[in-house]
């Protein structure tokens, strides 16, 4: 049984995700992170989904048995607990959230003591203890050492501050009106105060959770509401959140969603000519836009390539000094405000943006034009190397000589292959695409 996928353990919650595997998956977490211990305490937050009591006491009975002093602090944005881990001394953060999933789906992301996701090597060793029956029993604590847990009600506070912090001290929202949708997620009560505070004039909407309606038709993934909301209340932007706020989607004035790489641009830029860019350069992902390298080459800013996945985005960042990056689907980091995607922070740089510019959202959030993509699925009968496959190679270089940029991947659940190709010209692009297509099938 594989447990950790790109971000976390994520599946339906009670089958899947049942109480005993939970609780199994917490005694191994916590034999984990004692060899690394100097607090023996360990943060749990969670977003609004109703299976997400059942997990926090399966987690809670895990942690404690083997020894763990645990911290509940209810519904909190997953970049919270990321900040409130390290803030508190805690040895690991856990937050309970399958982000943008549907309600039936629930998940388990961990932090480490500074408050950053762990890396493949840590949730492979999770998971080996996991699977060693003997050693999660040997760990088990009796009398005076088994753990202890209690809620906290009053860490909002603190996320608070820490946002409006990343706010430039000499700007202000008043006179700007927002409409902010929460998802009926993590950000619900959290995400309307902050903006309040900043002076915004907010119309908030799906910040109403019952447990099973969270990005239920809203949110990142639904923006319309939004949309529509932002041209009705001649807003001057709209944000749309997801589950656990981890992620952004902005509509401008006019009603319409900015594109994510475009988004992505806009702030670069801002950073650099705020000069709070390090390393002039940002990161994106190998899904990213070429149009959006070549506008910040431009710039002279350059654009460093990640895998799909926020952490391997913050990966990048770390290994080359850079403090911007994201991902088109709105999963933005600043490091020197967030640990991870934090959709709050990221709202509030693109508000510093606008007003710093003195221009509309829709002028300022569209600083270039997207290139043509194509992207074809494959049904394949193996999934050989694409290194081995004769000839590839050669119908690429002839793709790249037109100034097309390709990306070649298989699906990680599917017998499928996954054709992507981008570049000025969008009929030779279809063209090239025919060709590769064709290709594909006769060796595959």
């Amino acid at each position: 049984m594989k447990l950790f996928g790109t971000d976390g353990v994520r599946g339906k919650a009670g089958e899947y995700l049942d109480a005993i595997t939970v609780l199994k998956l917490a005694k191994a977490a916590g034999i984990y992170f004692k060899k690394y211990s100097t607090t023996k305490k360990i943060l749990v937050g969670k977003d609004t989904r109703r299976s997400g009591y059942m997990i926090e006491n399966a987690l809670v009975s895990g942690l404690t048995s083997v020894g763990y002093n645990v911290i509940q602090i209810g519904p909190m944005p997953t970049p919270a607990i990321a900040y409130l881990t390290e803030s508190m001394r805690c040895d690991a953060g856990i937050m309970i959230s399958a982000s943008h999933n549907p309600f039936e789906d629930n998940g388990i992301k961990f932090f480490n003591n500074h408050g950053d996701k762990l890396g493949i090597e840590s949730e492979a060793e999770i998971e080996k203890i996991f699977h060693n029956d003997d050693l999660l029993q040997a760990e088990e604590a009796t009398g005076r050492n088994i753990g202890s847990s209690k809620r906290i009600d009053d860490v909002i506070g603190r996320y608070i501050v820490s946002i409006k912090s990343s706010f430039p001290h000499d700007l202000t929202l008043n006179g700007i009106r927002v409409v902010l949708d929460c998802a009926n997620g993590a950000a619900y009560k959290v995400a309307p105060t902050i903006l309040d505070e900043l002076g915004a004039d907010v119309i908030t909407v799906n910040n109403k959770p019952n447990g099973y309606n969270i990005n239920e038709s809203c949110g990142a993934l639904h923006p319309e509401e939004v949309c529509n909301l932002v041209k009705e209340y001649r807003a001057d932007i709209g944000i749309a959140l997801d589950g656990d706020a981890d992620r952004l989607v902005v509509v401008d004035e006019e009603g319409e969603v900015v594109d994510g790489d475009k988004l992505l641009g806009a702030l670069a830029l801002f950073l650099k000519n705020e000069k709070m860019l390090k390393g002039d350069a940002c990161v994106a992902t190998v899904m990213s836009n070429k149009a959006l390298e070549d506008f910040l080459a431009i710039h002279k800013i350059g654009l460093i390539r990640a895998n799909v996945g926020d952490k391997y985005v913050l990966d990048e960042m770390k290994k080359n000094g850079v403090n911007f990056g994201g991902e088109q689907s709105g999963h933005i980091i600043f490091s020197d405000v967030a640990k991870t995607g934090d959709g709050l922070a990221s709202a509030l740089q693109v508000l510093a943006l606008i007003l710093r510019s003195g221009k509309k959202a829709s002028e300022v959030l569209n600083p270039f034009e997207l290139y043509p993509q194509k992207l074809v699925n494959v049904k394949v009968l193996e999934k050989k190397p694409l290194n081995e496959i004769d000839g590839l190679e050669d119908i690429l270089k002839g793709i790249r000589e037109k100034g097309i940029r390709e990306l070649i991947r298989y699906s990680g659940t599917e017998n499928k292959i996954r054709l992507l190709l981008e570049g000025k010209d969008k009929k030779e692009v279809e063209k090239s695409m025919k060709e590769l297509e064709s290709f594909i099938k006769k060796v595959l």
